[in-house]
């Protein structure tokens, strides 16, 4: 039975601390910290700290949407199955397709932001050096990754836990030390609306502000898709994914707020991703060589996100594959690793393909700018989605199980949270803190819409020919396979 190459995933191969860190990394912490929170201090100014809880209680409410979902439908198809059992199966077989395509694009993101990092600091500490010299350090990124997935998801998700306590570590020592030298300007008014930016007054910034924080929680769920790996996956599944957002949005916190009193709440307006007012500026600035150390964590962090999406996309292409939705070639198994093989081969060549084609075609920087959007405008979508599906699963299950405040009153918050933040991710106007997309930035949309539009073309191919197979998007086969990924007597291949 070891030389089967297909089959289920390895059951039971991790537990809580690998699982939460799973979606911990996914989050990308320290680069979020330094890259993409400090976005919001544009609107919030030095109000940024209650930006960010702002944001952290609108995230909790889909955060417990998918926890309780996890719970009740631990599959590695994770938010298709949700969607396919919460509202529809032809819903669940669209945000599996869409999910797949953003996921997979997630890794040369990363590796774009590692290649570009890498080489302009390099550049900055001497000049020999060229800074336009990026793609060896993606290229290297890749290989990581992919050896890594290829070992299996223990071996995968070993290596993000302790990728993910260095860079938290690290940003954690210097929020401290940052609070400390801060002293007397130590204040709890950075959580009031008195520090925002000019043009942006009170309230109205606080809240442009905290919706391009939202943007910086993206990732909770990516625990999900490990469900039938992870040792009693109901209830690690649901503890891991609200341990993620909970743990994470609480450090986004004691971070901002620490470099916010330190560098001064009313001058916070002009903080940014790079430059003296920057979280490597000031580390460079102010505390020597530690600014290394803030890099290293900055570096770390794209590797450990890229690892973790490259889990969640080869988990949900397998899960597709397995009931012939996409290709059955994806849900191909290491005999050995039990890891789905051959979708960490594709995803291995989109992300080469991706890097390399953009990052020559733009540059590096631009082309992470365009990935950026097409993922975090699916990415978004997607949670609207499920917080629908969390509401529409319970309410089928009858009074028994719908708890009103859980199960329908989250999700209308947690989508009248996340709307804002997809105007704001595909540069649709409809807010004045708004900034319209450029070329070639604005050609996400498109992307997007051309990808969806094949889906719904596949879609109604399948329901024509295999109406079956669509209806299999909504089912947990957990129950399928015994630890060791062996078919149990008496269940039918699909």
């Amino acid at each position: 039975m070891h030389g089967e190459t297909t089959g289920a995933l390895r059951r039971d191969a991790i537990g809580l601390r690998e699982v939460l860190f799973q979606s911990i990394t996914a989050m990308a912490p320290a680069a979020a910290v330094a890259a993409s929170i400090p976005s919001g201090a544009a609107f919030a100014g030095g109000s940024l700290p209650l930006a960010v809880l702002v944001a952290l209680v609108a995230c909790l409410f889909t955060a417990s949407c998918v926890a309780e979902l996890a719970r009740e439908l631990p599959a590695a198809g994770s938010v298709a199955t949700y969607a396919a059992r919460g509202l529809h199966p032809s819903v669940g077989f669209l945000v599996g397709w869409a999910y797949v395509f953003v996921e997979m694009l997630v890794p040369p993101l990363l590796l774009l932001q590692l290649g570009f990092t890498t080489a302009g600091t390099l550049h900055e500490q001497w000049s020999s050096y060229p800074a336009d010299l990026w793609w060896p350090w993606s290229l290297a990124g890749a290989l990581v990754i992919t050896v890594s997935g290829y070992l299996g998801v223990r071996a995968s998700a070993r290596f993000g836990t302790v990728l993910g306590v260095f860079e938290i570590l690290v940003f954690l020592v210097f929020a401290v030390w940052l609070i400390g030298k801060a002293g007397d300007a130590n204040s709890l008014s950075v959580f009031g609306t008195s520090h925002t930016a000019e043009g942006h007054a009170g309230a109205g910034g606080v809240f442009a502000g905290s919706v391009y924080t939202v943007l910086a929680f993206a990732g909770f769920e990516a625990a999900a898709p490990l469900a039938e790996e992870t040792r009693d996956p109901r209830r690690t599944m649901h503890r891991a994914v609200l341990g993620a957002a909970l743990s994470i949005g609480v450090f986004y916190v004691v971070t901002t707020y620490a470099m916010t009193v330190y560098f001064g709440p009313d001058r916070f307006a002009a903080f940014g991703a790079s430059g003296a007012a920057s979280w490597e500026g000031v580390a460079r600035a102010s505390f020597g060589f530690f600014w290394v150390l803030v890099l290293l964590a900055v570096v770390n962090s794209t590797i450990a996100n890229a690892n973790a999406c490259a889990n969640v996309s080869t988990r949900t292409a397998f899960a597709l594959a397995r009931i012939r939705v996409l290709p059955r070639l994806l849900a191909t198994l290491h005999p050995r690793h039990r890891s789905p093989v051959a979708g960490i081969a594709v995803q291995t060549v989109v992300a080469l393909g991706a890097v390399l084609g953009l990052g020559f075609a733009y540059d590096p920087v631009t082309a992470f700018l365009l990935l950026a959007t097409v993922i975090v405008t699916v990415v978004v979508g997607v949670y609207i989605v499920v917080n629908l599906a969390c509401a529409g699963h319970f309410i089928r299950g009858g009074r028994a199980v719908l708890k009103p405040v859980r199960h329908l009153l989250f999700p209308v918050l947690g989508t009248v949270a996340f709307v804002p933040a997809l105007m704001t991710a595909a540069g649709l106007p409809v807010f004045d803190f708004v900034t319209e997309l450029t070329t070639p930035v604005s050609y996400a949309g498109p992307v997007v819409g051309i990808w969806m539009a094949v889906g719904v073309v596949v879609l109604l191919v399948l329901i024509r020919r295999h109406p079956e197979r669509i209806a299999e998007t909504g089912r947990v086969h957990l129950d399928a396979y015994d630890a060791a990924g062996h078919r149990q007597e008496g269940t039918v291949p699909r």
